[in-house]
C-alpha cells in the first residue's frame, strides 16, 4: 500500500507521557514587519523583536536547522479576536502586514507531533526510530503547513530538531515514502537537547 502525500506540517497528538494533546497553547505575536507566510503547523522560533506593545512575545518562522519554539495550532488576525480564543484563519499571508498577527502555539517541550517525511530520497526504516534528524521547509498550500521530515540526515547528533519516536500507527500508513512519523521536537527553545540512540 502507498502513502498519501498530504503533509499537514506537524501536528501535535500527545504528549511523551501518553496522555493526549488537549489543545492548550500560548499566544505569541507575529509583528507586521515580518514578510513570512505562516500556517498551522509550521515551526517557529522566538523573534529578535522580543514582543509586541503589550508584552506578547513574538515569533517568526523557523529554518531547517536549529532550535524550536513550538508549533502553531492556530492564527488570529488582531489581538481582540486572539484573547476569546477562536482561531478566524488558517494562514498570515507572506508579506509584511499594517499590523501585528497572534498565533496560538503549542510550545511544550513534552509534545509528540506527527509529520510526513519528505518524498525524495531514502525513505525513514524502522531502524531509524530513536534517531534525531531536522524538518525541511515546506510552503503552506493555503491551508496547512507544508513543513516535512528530513530522511537524509538522521544521525545521533543532539542538536538535530527532531527525535524519531515511531511510525504512526493507522492503517493507511506503513514505513516508506510519504510516511508519517511520531517525532518530539529534540532541540527545543524550552527543553534540553539530547543525543539520538
Amino acid at each position: 500500500m502507498a502513502n498519501a502525500n498530504r503533509p499537514t506540517g506537524l501536528s501535535p497528538v500527545k504528549h511523551i507521557t501518553g496522555a493526549p494533546f488537549n489543545g492548550q497553547a500560548n499566544l505569541y505575536c507575529i509583528l507586521a514587519a515580518d514578510t513570512n507566510g505562516y500556517a498551522i503547523g509550521d515551526p517557529v522560533v522566538s523573534a529578535a523583536g522580543g514582543a509586541d506593545a503589550g508584552g506578547i512575545p513574538a515569533v517568526t518562522l523557523g529554518a531547517a536547522t536549529g532550535a524550536l519554539r513550538g508549533v502553531i495550532v492556530g492564527v488570529f488576525d488582531t489581538k481582540a479576536i486572539a484573547k476569546i480564543g477562536n482561531p478566524d484563519s488558517t494562514v498570515r499571508p507572506a508579506a509584511a502586514q499594517t499590523k501585528d498577527w497572534y498565533v496560538l502555539v503549542a510550545d511544550s517541550p513534552d509534545l509528540v507531533f506527527e509529520v510526513q517525511e519528505v518524498g525524495t530520497g531514502t525513505p525513514l526504516t524502522a531502524a531509524d526510530v530513536g534517531l534525531n534528524t531536522n524538518f525541511v521547509v515546506g510552503t503552506n498550500n493555503g491551508f496547512v503547513s507544508g513543513w516535512l521530515l528530513d530522511n537524509a540526515t538522521e544521525l545521533g547528533t543532539a542538536t538535530l530538531q527532531a527525535k524519531i519516536l515511531g511510525l504512526a500507527q493507522r492503517a493507511d500508513n506503513v514505513v516508506g515514502q510519504y510516511a508519517k512519523w511520531l517525532v518530539k521536537i529534540n532541540n527545543h527553545e524550552l527543553g534540553n537537547v539530547t543525543a539520538g540512540v
